[in-house]
């Protein structure tokens, strides 16, 4: 199976391919770049430096969420236009998760943490147990400060990913040697990681698959504010 996998959650973005399990290209890009310039150039060069053309790609894997409004948006509409264009099978993944594969050990903890901005964290806890990564702590939106009570609660040693120097010093300044943390490079998302996760789940529909915010959107914050008595799962006011 050739597997396209895109990631544009966050401020880095990256883009593999895949050959079942063997990586043929991956480009991860950590540049102030918008994903929208960057990400289709990307996708046809690397398919290209495969060997493949885009009617040699069976699945498209993609990083649904949570992480960035606009870059969920620009991947996960890339994703199913590709899918839909090609007719091949769309994959969604935790962008959460795509972080905690970088992590391969087996005993610890894996706490991915992505910036929510205002001291809030998007985060989940993983482990690895026979060979498959599993979500032990569901993906949530909550403060750094509620992580890492929570971490400590669990007694047990955790690896955090995705983490900035500001909430390093966080987190150790609470966990001390409980709290371990990767380098720079396993800090950046790889679209590899996303193909390998999504290599075996169950296809999407495409026409109803969205990405995964985990948290409303300052548009539809604002509107229920304005509505309080309206349907919620509706934000679009008739005019």
């Amino acid at each position: 199976m050739n597997i396209l996998a895109l990631d544009t959650s966050n401020k880095a973005m990256s883009v593999a391919v895949m050959q079942d399990a063997t990586p043929l290209a991956e480009t991860t890009l950590n540049r102030m770049k918008t994903h929208s310039e960057q990400l289709l150039p990307t996708v046809d060069n690397l398919i290209a430096l495969s060997g493949l053309t885009p009617d040699d790609i069976d699945r498209v894997v993609v990083a649904a969420g949570p992480g960035s409004y606009t870059g969920l948006r620009i991947g996960v509409t890339t994703a199913k236009t590709l899918a839909y264009t090609l007719n091949i099978e769309l994959v969604g993944v935790s962008s959460l998760a795509v972080l905690a594969a970088n992590v391969r050990k087996e005993a610890a903890l894996i706490v991915p943490v992505m910036d929510a901005r205002r001291s809030n964290v998007f985060t989940g806890i993983y482990q690895w147990a026979d060979d498959k990564l599993v979500n032990v702590l569901l993906d949530r939106h909550t403060s750094l400060e509620q992580l890492v009570k929570e971490v400590a609660a669990l007694e047990q040693p955790a690896i955090f990913v995705g983490t900035t120097p500001v909430m390093r010093e966080q987190i150790r300044s609470t966990l001390g040697t409980q709290a371990a943390f990767t380098d720079e490079l396993d800090n950046l998302p790889r679209a590899s990681r996303a193909a390998e996760l999504g290599r075996d789940l169950p296809a999407a529909d495409v026409a109803s698959f969205v990405p995964n915010y985990l948290r409303l959107t300052e548009a539809e914050t604002n509107w229920l504010k304005n509505n309080p008595n309206a349907d919620r799962s509706n934000y679009v006011q008739k005019v």
